[in-house]
């Protein structure tokens, strides 16, 4: 089996968002740069994130901002302040995507789409001298250098003179996001979190009749809550369970909860702008032989499947319009269990923050650095995960252009 041998100056592995930022800053700063990836073509996960319009960052205040990286807000603070939404959006502008600000706060790319961008992308990196290897699956280390199989079976050797690993999290096997690399850093004595679903769908246990019934149909502007955590938006029902923005938004917090205890009860504030007393009046001047589905969807503008889902979650429904009323405002739906890791949006846990020093090297292996999903953090979505790939790949770049500046072959 033929071995060849390539002595870049900085191999980056890893060609999602991540991983072509840190090319992108590296090769800017003159240095030499190949970027490595096991897929057939760069950025899989970024074009399929953005097939329904490309969610790049947001424009609420930094001091909410950050608070969306949880555990990790003190540390993602730091991370936002080398490379900020604003300067994200100035990047974009930069490759002809010019951004604006959706109702929602949220930012997008006027053409709503990630192809555009990410051509634009790749074409700077090769008017930047970046050198993408693609079909180059990381085998690990042989010895001091990295080891690849190719397409073809082959193997290259590849002796850089700093790395920087962007493999992404767990959560997108068949688009190369598989978490294949953390047997290959345990192997290495570095602390890896176990992996876990996040901005993810979880199971309930429909009957048969209403899931038969109400799959695939949607719970608009509601309020989802667990504990002092909230969220609101829309909810789909599916076969399983529950999707949506406001369930991937408490996603982590049911997440963890269930690992407590089972089942889990979210509270569904099916009227948030109504308050209890006026939706029980409401209630209470239905018309004599009107159905209480018919007024649901009629006069309180619910969901045509609110009925069914009352009668599913308490059985028999109430029949005292406060009853009914507090009904509304505090639906409980029971949650069993999580969808699997390869159906999740992004994925929880990753290499311990203890494993690197501040600017994202492995303290057990100088020269080393890491960014993106393979880090410990999560978020919700609403741009928060693209802005933490891509700030977290800022500050390795920054680091390694540091290292080698200390360290000079």
């Amino acid at each position: 089996m033929p071995t060849e041998m390539l002595r870049p100056t900085i191999a980056v592995i890893g060609a999602g968002p991540a991983g072509l930022m840190a090319a992108e800053c590296l090769s800017a700063a003159g240095l030499g740069v190949t970027v490595f990836d096991g897929m057939a073509t760069p950025g899989r996960k970024f074009l399929m994130a953005g097939r329904g319009g490309l969610n790049l960052t947001h424009s609420e205040r930094i001091e909410q901002f950050v608070e969306r990286y949880g555990l990790q807000a003190t540390r993602f603070r730091r991370y936002l302040s080398r490379f900020s939404p604003q300067d994200l959006r100035s990047w974009a502008d930069g490759l002809g995507a010019e951004t604006f600000i959706g109702s929602s706060g949220r930012v997008f790319p006027k053409a709503m789409k990630a192809s555009g961008l990410l051509r634009a992308w790749l074409a700077r990196l090769v008017a930047q001298g970046v050198d993408l290897r693609l079909c180059h699956h990381w085998q690990g280390w042989s010895g001091e250098h990295l080891l690849f199989r190719l397409a073809d079976g082959d193997e290259m050797r590849v002796a850089p003179e700093a790395i920087v690993l962007a493999l992404g999290g767990a959560s997108w096997p068949k688009l190369g996001a598989d978490g294949g690399w953390i047997s290959l850093l345990e192997d290495q004595d570095i602390t890896v979190r176990p992996m876990r679903p996040s901005n993810c769908g979880f199971e309930t246990d429909w009957s048969a009749h209403f899931r038969d019934k109400a799959a695939g149909r949607p719970l608009k502007n509601l309020m989802l809550s667990l504990g002092h955590h909230h969220a609101r938006g829309e909810v789909m029902i599916t076969g399983y369970g529950i999707e949506g923005g406001p369930v991937y938004a408490l996603s982590a917090a049911i997440r963890d909860s269930l690992a407590d205890r089972e089942p889990v009860a979210v509270s569904c504030d099916l009227k948030p702008d109504m308050a209890v007393g006026v939706l029980a009046q409401r209630l209470a001047a239905r018309r004599h032989g009107q159905s209480l589905s018919q007024f649901l969807k009629k006069d309180l503008g619910l969901a045509e499947v609110t009925y069914s889902l009352l009668r599913e979650v308490s059985a028999p429904v109430p029949s005292e319009p406060h009853e009914i009323a507090a009904l509304l405002k505090a639906l409980p739906i029971r949650i069993y269990r999580t969808r699997p890791i390869e159906q999740a949006i992004s994925s929880a846990g990753g290499i311990d923050f203890a494993s690197l020093t501040e600017d994202l090297m492995l303290r057990a292996k100088p020269g080393i650095f890491v960014c993106g999903e393979m880090l410990d953090w999560e978020a919700p979505t609403g741009g928060y995960l693209l802005q933490g790939c891509l700030s977290t790949a800022v500050i390795a770049a920054d680091g390694v252009r540091s290292w080698l500046s200390s360290n000079p072959s």
